[in-house]
């Protein structure tokens, strides 16, 4: 963090990340870490912050918005059963996932409401679009803005170690990473969510 409070660098990459449920929420504010099944995470997820969406399941007052933001400060591969210990015999217990380990939670000065937007996947963005947001509509990259985006987020993923550049494919990109970029109105046609537990 910058000591901007809960307002990031401009340039700082933020994955907007889906809270199906509200027990994900106190797992990340109370044990600081957030979780991604292996084959439903996003390309890169060696980011600057988490920014989370809010599900249905959180309420008439709270539900499909971004309330809260928290600083990623690392990553590792685990199993579902390494995270829960309490479920080894999970149907899912040995299943890859990355945990993410998380700063605090830091509340947004105003939520970012889903506006018609309800189902929503992983979306990459900037902190500058973040702090202007008034809707998810407005997270979105535009054309324009969206190889430097994409740049920013391989030279990450590169530098992490998490791929190698075959891996990695150069802009233009096909469009489902189009769509992980910010495509929301291609979004709203094909809305895709995943089951976190």
């Amino acid at each position: 963090m910058t000591g901007l409070g809960c307002n990031p660098l401009a340039t700082a990459l933020i994955l907007v990340a889906i809270l199906p449920e509200k027990r994900d929420l106190e797992i990340a504010r109370l044990l600081g870490w957030y979780r991604v099944p292996l084959r439903f995470a996003p390309k890169v997820v060696d980011v600057d912050f988490l920014a989370f969406y809010q599900t249905g399941t959180f309420g008439e007052v709270h539900r499909w918005r971004i309330e809260n933001l928290a600083e990623v400060r690392g990553f590792e591969m685990t199993t579902r059963a390494d995270l829960f210990r309490d479920q080894p015999d999970h149907p899912r217990a040995r299943e890859e996932y990355y945990k993410i380990q998380l700063g605090p939670l830091q509340p947004l000065p105003q939520p970012i409401l889903a506006g018609r937007w309800k189902r929503v996947t992983f979306l990459y963005t900037t902190g500058e679009r973040l702090s202007q947001a008034k809707t998810i509509n407005d997270l979105v990259v535009r054309q324009e803005d969206r190889a430097v985006l994409w740049r920013s987020l391989r030279e990450r993923a590169l530098r992490s170690g998490q791929y190698r550049a075959s891996e990695l494919p150069e802009f233009p990109l096909d469009p489902l990473l189009m769509a992980m970029l910010g495509d929301l109105n291609k979004m709203a046609e094909e809305s895709i969510s995943y089951q976190v537990d």
